[in-house]
């Protein structure tokens, strides 16, 4: 099948889904109101209660959510075939998460800027709360590790991609004084240091002076490390340190300073790196050898299809960033349908790009078919797969594989570390709101709880043994990041519609995708603690059959005793504030 025509039917419907559908459930089921005073306004402090131009709050909110997990979970998720992946990632986004990321958004500007996991008091109860914050607290700490797992080894696989990469982070921090201290307009700040960023790629791909390659430095793959490791093992855990010392920085900084003027020049770069992809595409005209679907798989797309593709269809993470920054920096309430909803279908976008790169890399079926033979095949290929595919659309606009390789890893790189220094950000919130439930007075204490976030990510990351080595801890945990970040979702979904039936209004926008989501995570979550990850299943872990269980029976847990706050009848009854 022509790929540019799977790619108009997708861009015609998410196009349908934002200008219809998001502005019925914006005007007719969260009734935004535009002289609503936002918590922004309300609060402002300068840190974190901010008012943003909505272009701006979009930039830091896309760029926020779209990390790797909507590339790398579509391009594994082809192994059941093209054709699922792509009608998933299309309907999910339309229908739950553009509802979802809008939704959560909507809420929390209208409970002083509270995270989803604050709210939950309110709605079901104390218990619920701590349920639902231990449950939120352990997918942060999962997003920290997989992501600083994966940029780790994108530096390692790709090393001209780390000097562009970190020249970002000066440019950002010029841009946020020349925009707050002097008052200055940041688009052609943004746009000229997203140009110094590129021309640091494209000399960064062909002059080994400017790649940075920790692995070459200790005499190649087989060189000796430090600490009695190997030299890739030393590298890894030189980036990680790296890594963990610049999100405790980024994340404690007020959002001005680093997290909005770097989330702007990423959003630039994601209009251009869609933009080289999607001409690419039409430049180069392929055709789809992936096949539609898979009859042979050796694990069924039901249920595992829904949690594979987290990011990209719909993603608790992302109801995490709108109540935890987004809704602290928005300067309107009438904002909130174009940065929550349309933030959701610009990672659709990526998810999309993301199948077609992959399903027309292969000359053929029979190639594809090779590479994407087993599950575990296409986990552990999904990520370069969809390097080379980008890489090879790229090229159909004359840029040579070097370069091209060299941008595409930048993108993935730059979304994957804002989503990190933010997640860490969120995680520094949920451990203070736990300290100061149980009266923990030190964790309420900013560094403090940033501490405990970065050291226990660190570990997450770095400690358990697994196939890939010392650092395995990323791989290991990705299939149960999936599914605890879907679980959330469906959780977020649950009290978004609780909210708008204590308002009176129609609340049936939210509760099928959420029955829909709560039934998949759940099954799935049930099949791979009790078949998969116990002593009785084929792959046996520990670690995911700990952390497994504990998510389900507290999900299980939060379920319950939201279905019947949803059901029953309430002695009082909640009021936008």
């Amino acid at each position: 099948m022509n790929a540019i025509l799977v790619a108009l039917i997708g861009m015609v419907i998410f196009a349908l889904g934002y200008r219809y559908y998001s502005k019925f459930i914006g005007e007719k089921i969260f009734k935004l109101d535009p002289n609503y005073v936002t918590p922004a306004h309300r609060y402002k402090d300068g840190v974190d209660f901010v008012p943003t131009n909505k272009f701006i709050l979009w930039g830091h909110h896309f760029t926020s959510v779209a990390g790797a997990a909507p590339i790398v979970g579509p391009a594994i998720a082809l192994y059941w075939g093209w054709l699922p992946a792509f009608l998933w990632v299309i309907l999910g986004t339309v229908f739950a998460a553009g509802v979802h990321d809008f939704g959560t958004l909507a809420l929390s500007v209208r409970n002083k800027g509270q995270s989803v996991g604050t709210i939950a008091e309110k709605l079901i109860g104390k218990r619920g709360k701590i349920l639902f914050l231990f449950i939120i607290l352990t997918l942060v700490l999962m997003v920290n590790a997989v992501f600083a797992w994966v940029i780790a080894n994108l530096f390692i696989t790709y090393p001209s991609s780390v000097f562009p990469v970190f020249i970002q982070i000066p440019l950002a921090i010029w841009i946020g004084y020349a925009v707050y201290k002097r008052n200055a307009k940041m688009l052609v700040p943004s746009l000229i240091a997203l140009a110094i960023m590129y021309v640091a790629a494209i000399l960064s791909a062909d002059i080994a002076f400017l790649q940075i390659d920790l692995v070459a430095y200790m005499g190649g793959e087989n060189g000796a490390g430090l600490f009695g490791l190997g030299a890739v093992s030393t590298a890894f855990l030189i980036w990680i340190v790296i890594l963990m010392i610049y999100v405790y920085i980024a994340s404690t900084l007020p959002v001005w300073k680093l997290l909005q003027p770097r989330d702007f020049i990423n959003s630039h770069q994601l209009v251009v790196g869609l933009g080289i992809l999607y001409l690419g595409l039409i430049f180069t005209n392929p055709h789809i050898t992936a096949p539609a679907t898979n009859p042979d798989s050796d694990i069924s797309w039901l249920p595992l299809l829904f949690i594979t593709i987290a990011c990209g269809a719909i993603s608790g993470f992302h109801g995490l960033v709108s109540s935890g920054t987004s809704s602290k920096q928005l300067n309107k309430e009438t904002d909130a349908r174009f940065v929550g909803y349309f933030g959701a279908v610009g990672e659709g976008v990526l998810a999309l790009i993301s199948i077609l790169a992959v399903a027309t890399l292969f000359a053929s079926t029979a190639d594809f078919n090779a590479a994407y033979g087993s599950f575990t095949q296409a986990n552990a290929g999904g990520l370069g797969n969809f390097v080379e595919g980008a890489a090879v659309l790229a090229g159909g606009l004359g840029i040579s594989a070097n370069i091209s390789t060299t941008i595409v890893s930048i993108i993935v790189v730059s979304f994957a570390a804002t989503t990190l220094d933010t997640a860490v950000r969120l995680m520094r919130y949920i451990i203070a709101e736990i300290g100061s439930e149980y009266n923990v007075k030190a964790l309420t204490k900013k560094h403090v709880a940033t501490s405990v976030a970065v050291l226990s990510s660190t570990a997450l990351v770095l400690i358990p043994e697994g196939p890939n080595g010392f650092g395995s801890g990323g791989y290991l945990i990705w299939p149960l990041f999936g599914t605890a970040n879907q679980l959330l979702a469906g959780i977020s979904l649950l009290l978004i519609s609780i909210w708008l039936k204590r308002l009176g209004r129609n609340y049936v926008y939210t509760l099928i995708p959420m029955i829909f989501l709560m039934f998949m995570t759940l099954y799935a979550l049930f099949q791979q603690v009790l078949f998969e990850w116990s002593w009785i299943g084929d792959n046996s872990n520990t670690l995911l059959f700990v952390l497994g269980a504990i998510i389900f029976v507290f999900a299980a847990w939060i379920a319950l005793t939201s279905f019947q706050a949803l059901t029953g009848k309430f002695e009082q009854s909640i009021k936008d504030d």
